[in-house]
């Protein structure tokens, strides 16, 4: 009798053990996050997530297989939405500056000064506010105005205070970025765009860069920072989108964008003045995809940025209204790179 007590007991263990290690696999979460962008008509980031899945270090042969056989699949969904798209109008890349970086003889001046709580900052040409977010706590996750529209990742709806920061009024411009990094590999170009086609390690290089230049310490936003400025801070009126309840107000999206970006600025701010924070480009974050919320009260620790899958918050350009919701989640590995990718900036107090 004891003896089969210690064998159920030992069973238990294993099965407890081997779900404990489920939490934190590669292939798993990777082969989910490929198949919500394959479902969102992204079929460029589920090829490439579904080729990463293929080489998770916990992929057995059979889930090679078949994480490269729906690489097959997206590759091939990729390409029929392009030659439909391409029957009608085609639009070419430009290639002329991408092969090569400018060189920059002169140094780089930088300036800044207060207006108001905010802070404005001046790099070579390029100028760009950062509006003061007073911290706070907040609902965060599938909250009621969201409606119906919610994914199981947005569960359960949780308490989240944040301390205080600024958040960049817009998203990174391409302006910006070919000051600090003397090259521009955005596939929609123009300064006032938003930067795209960056994947979260150049960011991290480009933001090394703006630290080193500006002596202040620039960073990607946590993903509960991002939300809760997004929500509209303190000053929250519990937009389903941020700004509005209309996304057309708020947001370029599949609907509205014409197959582009836009220049930032050009829809409605939120309630904090903050803008294109729905849509245009989806906004890297620092932390780390998990796949469920905790349901405790906590206090923003910033999370981890290491990870096979790392936070995109917002929506872009080409999804659908139901995916640029202040809750809404998704996730990109580190190398990763699209048109779809830009970011926004924190900057610490």
């Amino acid at each position: 009798m004891n003896g089969k007590i210690m064998f159920v007991g030992l069973v238990m263990m294993i099965l407890m053990a081997g779900t404990a290690m489920g939490q934190y696999d590669c292939y798993n979460p990777t082969m989910r996050a490929a198949k919500a962008s394959y479902d969102k008509g992204d079929y460029r980031r589920a090829e490439q997530l579904y080729r990463e899945a293929s080489e998770c270090y916990d992929c057995t042969a059979q889930q090679k297989a078949q994480a490269k056989r729906k690489a097959e699949e997206s590759k091939k969904a990729l390409q029929a939405k392009q030659d439909t798209q391409n029957s009608g109008k085609k639009q070419e890349k430009p290639t002329s500056s991408k092969t090569e970086k400018p060189k920059c003889d002169k140094p780089v001046k930088v300036s800044s000064y207060k207006s108001g709580d905010d802070e404005i900052f001046t790099v070579g040409k390029a100028t760009f506010k950062m509006v003061w977010v007073e911290g706070g706590t907040f609902t965060m996750g599938c909250t009621s105005e969201q409606g119906g529209d919610c994914s199981g990742d947005e569960y359960p709806a949780h308490s989240m205070t944040v301390s205080s920061y600024y958040m960049g009024e817009t998203e990174v411009t391409q302006a910006l970025w070919k000051v600090v990094m003397e090259f521009n590999f955005s596939y929609f170009e123009g300064d006032n765009l938003p930067v795209d086609d960056v994947s979260w390690n150049q960011v991290q290089e480009f933001i090394e860069k703006l630290n080193q230049l500006t002596g202040r310490t620039f960073r990607l936003p946590t993903e509960a920072e991002w939300e809760y400025a997004a929500r509209g801070g303190s000053k929250s009126r519990g937009y389903k989108y941020s700004g509005s309840n209309s996304i057309d107000a708020v947001a370029w999206y599949k609907d509205n964008s014409g197959e582009k970006t836009h220049p930032v600025k050009r829809k409605q701010a939120n309630e904090l003045g903050l803008y294109d924070m729905s849509g245009n480009v989806e906004e890297r974050c620092s932390d780390g995809y998990n796949d469920y919320y905790g349901s405790e009260s906590q206090n923003d620790s910033g999370g981890s940025s290491t990870g096979s899958i790392l936070v995109v918050r917002g929506g872009h350009w080409n999804d659908v209204a139901s995916s640029c919701r202040v809750s809404f989640r998704s996730g990109s590995t580190p190398n990763s790179s699209s048109n779809f990718f830009g970011f926004r900036l924190v900057l610490c107090p």
